[in-house]
């Protein structure tokens, strides 16, 4: 079995603060074809499967790139809370430029040493990072294979009680299941939405996706409604786009952090994954 090996990395995040993230790959990455894989909401790089991913694209002899959105409130630990105020002020709009600066670097060959420029790029996304992806694979052409675990398919996620107390205190409070941590989430990602609707219209950008995509959810995902993936599925091509309901999945399709091990869903959509890019990438 090949050793695979990762690189850190750090860029400017979208509030100019540090971007980080790391390469994986087994060998110096030169001729492997490159996924850039994106977490979600309450994520991060080193959460439960992500890096279980990471490594089974790069044994499949594709090169891994994760990095923590600068709205993960993730430190330079890798796994603690402590940047709470870059949580707090976490956009949509942020994420994406996020992902286009790690994009950027990658298509130019200036992110890590020995990993040299490339012309196109899978993407993987979760949940918030799932709906992220397909913004930006929609105006993205590189892009040449895609897929999406729970993504969801609009950005306005909140109902209308939600959205008065957030407004009139200013911040939401959001609970870290896991740890039962309370981070604050003010009204930054409300504007966003409410001003670049059009622009983060996610079932839009399913409309103009190219890249071969294929679109994995949970049949019992608590988080992010299945339903939410038919229509993504509706919106997109269906000559290159693959849809496929994980019966009994959940929105982490049983992954626990730490990690426990593999549930027979999270090792369907794993194997899946790495067969949808390998196919489509190498």
């Amino acid at each position: 079995m090949s050793t695979t090996k990762a690189t850190p990395f750090q860029l400017t995040g979208a509030d100019g603060e540090a971007l980080r993230g790391e390469v994986r790959t087994a060998g110096c990455g030169v001729g492997r074809p490159v996924v850039v894989i994106c977490h979600g909401f309450k994520g991060f790089k080193d959460w439960g499967f992500f890096p279980k991913l990471a490594e089974r694209l790069a044994r499949a002899g594709l090169t891994a790139v994760s990095f923590n959105f600068s709205s993960s409130g993730v430190g330079p630990d890798g796994m603690s809370f402590t940047e709470r105020k870059r949580f707090g002020h976490g956009t949509y709009s942020g994420d994406l430029q996020d992902l286009a600066t790690v994009a950027d670097a990658l298509v130019a060959g200036n992110l890590v040493p020995d990993l040299p420029g490339t012309s196109t790029y899978g993407l993987f996304g979760h949940s918030r990072g799932g709906g992220i992806v397909i913004l930006h694979a929609g105006r993205d052409p590189a892009v040449r294979a895609l897929v999406t675990w729970a993504a969801i398919a609009r950005s306005f996620r909140w109902d209308v009680e939600t959205v008065v107390r957030w407004r009139s205190d200013g911040e939401l409070d959001i609970v870290n299941a896991r740890t039962g941590e309370v981070l604050p989430l003010y009204t930054d990602l409300l504007e966003d939405v409410d001003q670049r609707a059009e622009a983060l219209d996610t079932l839009k950008a399913a409309t103009c996706v190219s890249a071969d995509w294929l679109i994995i959810h949970g049949s019992d995902d608590e988080s992010v409604p299945v339903a939410e993936a038919r229509e993504l599925f509706r919106a997109a091509s269906h000559e290159t786009t693959r849809l496929q309901i994980v019966e009994n999945g959940t929105h982490a399709f049983g992954a626990q952090h730490p990690w426990k091990g593999y549930s027979g869903e999270l090792r369907e959509a794993m194997d899946a994954t790495v067969g949808w890019f390998a196919g489509h990438l190498t």
